[in-house]
């Protein structure tokens, strides 16, 4: 294996597959599927979820809403993700603990590095919820930061899009593709791999960064092999 220990970022937006919107069961179940087969090779994995299929706080502040007040309800959107995902794992037979940023006791342990990092020991799969529990922090900066909190080997971030382009690949058929870029250049050109907190932090701490498609089934085994799949950031 390429990585013991890995940092899986999903974006709610892939938890609701072809539906547009909420979760698609099915599609979680593919994903539940591809996790625990990456668990039995050894892969130690601890995931941080999005919200956006269910709500996203900066769509409520331009329709009115308070940012604040937005931001932590797309965190409790987070939680509802890692709960469906959490069940899913568990009726496959993979163990499965969400931690949340923001108390819950009663359907979620709170946040703690070191315990979290002792069940990875264990083998049971880690879902990080609410982000970093602050607004105005993304979720993409919340995978940065447990990626380093854990000791991760590398962040994932699994996605629709098969890996970092120069542009939408969606809207410009042009668009360049790039199998590795430096963190430097992601930050340089702008790309919108991640936000630039999140890209800053793996910088800092050397933590290499995978893109690639969850939509190809076998996509997760492969990264986690070190087979060239997406695109892949680092120094």
């Amino acid at each position: 294996m390429r990585y013991k220990r890995i940092l899986l970022k999903l974006s709610g937006e892939v938890l609701m597959g072809n539906e547009g919107h909420g979760i698609d069961h099915a599609t979680v179940a593919d994903i539940a599927g591809q996790i625990g087969d990456v668990r039995g090779l050894g892969v130690e994995v601890a995931i941080v979820l999005g919200g956006g299929n269910i709500y996203r706080g900066k769509k409520g502040e331009k329709e009115g809403m308070d940012r604040v007040t937005g931001d932590y309800v797309g965190m409790v959107a987070t939680v509802i993700n890692a709960l469906v995902l959490q069940d899913t794992l568990i009726r496959m037979g993979t163990p499965a603990v969400v931690q949340t940023a923001l108390a819950l006791e009663r359907i979620a342990e709170p946040y703690d590095h070191a315990r979290a990092r002792s069940y990875l020991n264990e083998g049971k799969i880690v879902i990080f919820a609410c982000g970093t529990g602050n607004p105005y922090f993304t979720t993409d900066t919340a995978a940065a930061l447990r990626a380093v909190e854990t000791r991760a080997d590398i962040l994932m971030k699994a996605t629709k899009v098969d890996g970092v382009y120069d542009r939408d690949p969606e809207v410009h058929t042009d668009a360049v593709f790039y199998p590795e870029i430096s963190y430097s250049e992601v930050l340089e050109k702008d790309l919108q791999v991640m936000d630039l907190t999140a890209i800053t932090l793996c910088k800092e701490n050397d933590i290499p960064i995978a893109v690639f498609s969850i939509r190809v089934g076998d996509n997760l085994r492969k990264v986690v092999l070190g087979e060239k799949i997406g695109t892949i950031v680092r120094r």
